[in-house]
């Protein structure tokens, strides 16, 4: 059995106040032992400091780098056997780091993403690319993990929407100010990816809102903004898949860690 899991662990683990919070996400994560972890946000990471992180966490570690925002990575838990890394060539305001692994079921293609905060026509742009990097993975098995900015399309969000403030309201309609914008998930569904979350049974409501803790995140009015989705070969072997909360992951990011198991065994 397989734990995959994504976290967007807030610009690197540090606060612009000094405060540092990497010993509590290193907390969570061992807590958890996640065989696939995808991480965004690693501010300030690079190759070596990255490795250094990974080893506290017994991975190995993948990074993206990013010409604008901030870096994402895929770490692996040996003896999981990585064929092929390396990044999306294409200019994602943050990153997106693709990782095959192999398994017993064939290959397992892991990508790790953070889309456009921003803007929902780029966030539009932004899946098209991961779809199109989905179409072209080797065999059945596929992983899109990551903090996706993005509100699910199966929800009523108006409620939520209308207690946020105006500047970050607009980050989540179209243009028309009015529109509750879902493409960027709808598209990866309609591309033939499942919600994970969604296929294992978890609740609308609640317990699967990953934004905010009680760390921070004032600008969120309870949302789900990070998914693990995968192809329909890979959502029929997970059992199930949920959000982290309580302990250290309550104050170590301003958003839960999502977690799924898969019943797939390295190769």
């Amino acid at each position: 059995m397989l734990r995959v899991m994504t976290w967007n662990i807030r610009t690197g683990g540090r606060d612009g106040d000094g405060h540092d919070r990497r010993d509590a996400i290193v907390e969570v994560i061992n807590a958890q032992r996640p065989d696939v972890l995808a991480l965004q946000e690693l501010r300030g990471f690079d190759a070596d400091l990255l490795a250094g992180f990974a080893d506290r966490l017994g991975l190995r570690p993948h990074l993206a780098r990013s010409c604008l925002g901030q870096p994402v990575a895929v770490l692996v838990r040996p003896p999981l056997r990585t064929l092929a890394a390396g990044s999306l060539r294409r200019p994602f305001h943050h990153a997106a780091a693709r990782v095959v692994l192999a398994t017993d079921a064939g290959p397992l293609t892991v990508l790790g993403t953070h889309l456009n905060p921003y803007s929902g026509g780029w966030r539009r742009i932004e899946v098209d690319w991961l779809a199109r990097a989905v179409r072209r993975a080797p065999g059945e098995l596929a992983l899109l993990g990551g903090d996706l900015n993005a509100l699910d399309p199966a929800t009523d969000h108006a409620g939520r929407l209308d207690r946020l403030p105006p500047a970050y309201r607009r980050r989540h309609l179209r243009r028309d100010g009015r529109t509750v914008d879902t493409r960027a998930v709808a598209v990866l569904l309609g591309a033939g990816l499942v919600d994970l979350y969604r296929a294992a049974g978890g609740p609308d409501e609640g317990e699967g809102l990953t934004v905010p803790t009680r760390h921070g995140g004032a600008e969120f009015a309870g949302m789900r903004l990070d998914y693990l989705l995968g192809t329909p070969a890979l959502a029929a072997r997970t059992r199930d898949c949920r959000v982290v909360r309580g302990g250290a992951a309550d104050h170590a990011s301003d958003h839960y860690p999502v977690l799924a198991e898969v019943a797939l065994d390295p190769a």
